[in-house]
């Protein structure tokens, strides 16, 4: 029987001596070090059509245009002008009221004006989303605040109301194309709920109107 040759091996030859960078070289240099890895490869690149990409094209790949970079945000110092609407559950109204006085002291405070706040009360944090929806369609409002506080009890309620709170005010939001801020606090007592409504974990009223803020400033400035 003819014995089986062993298939040609491919065999890389170094063309310089040069060694990899070292693992201590710091990340502020990575471009330049990828670049002597390049460099000082062992492999020979053609700058063929046919073949690799040239070491000028690679270059100018691992170049980064941080210039050319253009960063966009909300202000919180341009409230004149701006129209809210407050979509506030009565349910757990004792924690709501709450909310809804620390969105409106936090309006107060970045001059938007009081007949620019619309306050609208639901029975539950479950209504919320279908009335956010609706009022982001008007086309009055730049931002919409949904406050509401879901409460544990000793049933799975709790989970069926505070996610299809969650759900109904993101598809407000995506359906009406205006910013429906998520302001449903979600707590296992009446303790928690009550410390983040003014308590020692701050007022999340406020923050919800600072979030309606900045994002109605991003649409009306910079979005539309």
């Amino acid at each position: 029987m003819k014995s089986l040759a062993s298939p040609p091996c491919l065999r890389l030859t170094p063309t310089t001596s040069h060694h990899l960078p070292s693992r201590q070289s710091s990340s502020a240099s990575y471009p330049r070090d990828v670049y002597s890895v390049i460099k000082s490869n062992s492999l020979s690149f053609s700058s063929s059509p046919s073949g690799f990409a040239s070491r000028l094209s690679v270059e100018k790949e691992l170049r980064l245009q941080t210039a050319a970079v253009r960063h966009v945000t909300g202000s919180l110092i341009r409230g004149e002008g701006l129209r809210f609407a407050i979509v506030v559950a009565r349910f757990n109204e004792v924690v709501t009221k709450l909310l809804l006085e620390g969105a409106i002291e936090t309006f107060n405070k970045y001059s938007v004006r009081e007949e620019d706040i619309e306050v609208i009360w639901v029975p539950g944090s479950f209504e919320i989303g279908v009335v956010a929806q609706n009022l982001g369609k008007s086309g009055k409002f730049h931002a919409v605040l949904c406050i509401g506080a879901v409460i544990r009890g000793d049933t799975t309620h709790y989970d069926a109301v505070a996610n299809s709170a969650a759900s109904g005010v993101l598809s407000a939001g995506i359906n009406s194309g205006v910013p429906c801020i998520f302001g449903v606090l979600t707590c296992e007592d009446m303790d928690q709920a009550l410390n983040r409504s003014g308590g020692k974990a701050g007022n999340k009223g406020a923050e919800t109107a600072l979030t309606a803020l900045e994002m109605a400033s991003l649409f009306e400035h910079h979005l539309k």
